[in-house]
């Protein structure tokens, strides 16, 4: 895994500008760097790589790297796992390899096949191509954008990294906040794409590739999820061995490495199916294993997880966390993040790839499956809003909202009080929005209340869930599970799971990997009948009953948890100085953003119980830590 940067400018751009650029880009690529500059007749033009060296450890494997002619200059970040096919249909062709990288294959098969060459790369993938032959630059990324490509663009040239970071040490990037950006990060508590915090700086969506030529960029999608049926018509057995075939093939794509390898054990069944399939690929004794635990129990999963590995006998290895280790690793966190993201749960997924890469490099993971096989716990709430939305009007208002009300506040992991009243929350909006809502932390409604008015006229008139409405208008789904799994993958699984993991992972120079993102496997989920997904109320049931002879039905049939931490009542005690540290009015009231008045209600209406603000509150509070550092 690695980290690319690039520019094409009609101005000059020294040299030390790229070797800064790339510099910020180390904790992906430890092992070594490389900047390539050019001078044309009209255009300046520089790629940056840092390398963490996987496949090739040679020098071979250096980047930016070139065709034989050096016409073809590529920086490339990624795993493409069908390479040796594809370096076999080019070999056929006559081209000559000088290294045993994927990187080189990619130089052949675009040069063989153009941009339609990317369409056959099953991996996951972000990059830059230099083509001098007529002077275009190309970047293009993978299908669920599990890596991460930033770009800005003026009339002067364009410039594309890895992360933000890299960006603002190019000479003519500016660091100016959009507001309307800062709407949709309080909706969905993250920035989709092509959205960034920074005015002048956008994010490739996934799945899209870009060509800049003569000052223009044309940005152009390759690949989206669809929900088509089958190609052939299969019963219930058939689909569940053909699903396990393909994942025992994903898995085993996923195995290519020159260095050591392990998997993430949560003891959830995504985690879990790994080991069971690795378990029949080799020796169990040789599978590297590792999980985290909490002290809090309605969080905890590791017994879980220590249950699989003694059931397959894998080398395991845990880690149990307190609220102090978490709440320590903070500063080191926030120094890195360069823009605001609210999931919590990048903290323990940072300490858990921490301790993973102190035994080695590449780690699979689970991501993916609650996407694709309707795993999480809204699939099953919109499943009762449907039917909620029959009751009679006056009992929603009379007795539904009034007890839901007078629930007790409690800080557990998904309480009833959170749950139910989250679900009121959203129930009466439509199914995109409804599920947005849900996972965000603030409505519309709720940010103008928080919202300065000078920020508020700044982002007069925008809705920041128009991106979902837009975009799903173009797509066509059988039905309503469908359309939530799409939401799912095109903007929760994009832009916050995978972001999360690329991010915590790559801080300590460490590669994950997917393989239910396998593009085999994925589509072929995709065109599972909804009922194979969510029979009833059992979520994800195909993938459950197709693993039964391999996996104990309590491991398969237990209830999620997910990758959470006790952030509630982390605010009312571990963290609470911390919060009133940062939402200090005077503070709040310099920066001219947010309502000091609005935050300290809600930080004292969490602090006496009344209300569980966990969300809006740590939200807030992340901005707040983005804006100190990066800001």
């Amino acid at each position: 895994m690695c980290g690319i940067v690039g520019f094409v400018d009609r101005r000059e751009i020294a040299e030390k500008h790229l070797q800064r650029m790339t510099d910020a880009l180390v904790h992906r690529g430890p092992d070594a760097g490389g900047l390539w500059l050019k001078q044309t007749a009209k255009l300046h033009v520089g790629l940056g790589h840092r390398r963490l060296s996987i496949i090739d450890l040679s020098d071979a494997g250096h980047q930016p790297m070139c065709d034989v002619s050096e016409d073809i200059w590529i920086t490339f970040n990624g795993e493409i796992y069908n390479y040796q096919e594809l370096k076999a249909d080019l070999i056929a062709k006559g081209y000559v390899f000088r290294s045993a990288t994927d990187t080189e294959v990619i130089i052949y098969g675009y040069r063989e096949y153009g941009v339609d060459f990317f369409r056959r790369m099953n991996g996951m993938f972000a990059l830059g191509i230099w083509d001098a032959r007529n002077e275009t630059l190309v970047l293009c990324r993978d299908r669920f954008g599990q890596k991460p490509l930033y770009y800005w663009e003026n009339s002067g040239g364009i410039a594309f990294a890895s992360e933000i970071k890299a960006l603002l040490e190019h000479p003519y990037i500016e660091r100016g906040i959009d507001y309307r950006s800062l709407s949709r990060y309080l909706a969905y508590e993250y920035l989709p794409a092509p959205y960034s915090i920074y005015k002048d700086v956008k994010k490739l969506p996934q799945g899209c590739m870009m060509v800049w030529k003569d000052f223009t960029a044309t940005i152009k999608p390759y690949w989206q999820p669809r929900f088509t049926d089958l190609p052939k018509k299969m019963d219930e057995r058939e689909m569940g061995e053909e699903l396990i075939e393909k994942l025992k093939r994903a898995v085993s794509r996923r195995l290519m490495s020159d260095v050591p390898l392990g998997v993430f054990l949560s003891g959830g069944i995504d985690s879990s199916s790994m080991i069971a399939l690795l378990s029949e690929m080799m020796p169990a004794d040789r599978i590297e294993t590792f999980s985290i635990g909490f002290r809090e129990q309605s969080f905890d999963e590791s017994s879980w997880a220590r249950k699989v590995a003694e059931k397959f006998g894998t080398n395991h290895r845990e880690e149990i966390l307190t609220a102090k280790t978490m709440l320590d690793i903070q500063p080191e966190i926030w120094s890195r993040l360069d823009e605001p993201f609210a999931d919590a749960s990048i903290i323990p997924t940072y300490l858990l790839s921490r301790f993973t890469r102190q035994h080695v490099t590449v780690a699979l993971g689970g991501d993916g499956g609650d996407e694709l096989f309707a795993g999480y716990d809204p699939f099953l709430a919109h499943y009762w809003a449907d039917r909620y939305e029959i009751l009679p009007e006056f009992l929603h208002k009379a007795i539904v909202k009034p007890l839901a009300m007078k629930l007790p506040v409690s800080t557990r992991n998904m309480s009833l009080d959170f749950k139910v009243k989250h679900f009121l929350k959203g129930v009466y909006h439509k199914r995109g929005i409804r599920n947005q809502i849900w996972l965000g932390a603030f409505t519309p409604e709720q940010q103008r209340s928080v919202l300065t008015d000078d920020v508020l006229h700044e982002i007069a008139g925008m809705n920041p869930y128009d991106q979902i409405v837009e975009e799903q208008r173009r797509m066509r789904f059988r039905d309503w599970l469908d359309e939530i799994g799409w939401n799912y993958q095109k903007f929760y699984l994009a832009n916050d799971i995978l972001v999360k993991v690329d991010r915590a992972s790559m801080m300590v120079s460490l590669e994950a990997r997917t393989p239910f993102l396998d593009v085999e496997f994925a589509e072929f989920a995709n065109s599972l009948p909804s009922g194979m997904k969510m029979k009833g109320t059992v979520r994800k049931y195909l993938l459950k009953k197709a693993l039964e002879s391999r996996l104990p039905r309590d491991v398969l049939y237990r209830r999620k948890k997910g990758f959470g931490i006790p952030l509630a009542k982390w605010i009312k005690h571990d963290l609470r100085d911390g919060m009133e540290a940062v939402f200090q009015s005077r503070r709040i009231e310099e920066a001219g953003i947010f309502r000091p008045d609005a935050i300290q209600t809600m930080l004292k209406e969490h602090l006496d119980g009344k209300k569980d603000n966990r969300k809006p509150l740590w939200a807030l509070y992340v901005f707040e830590k983005w804006r100190e550092n990066f800001g």
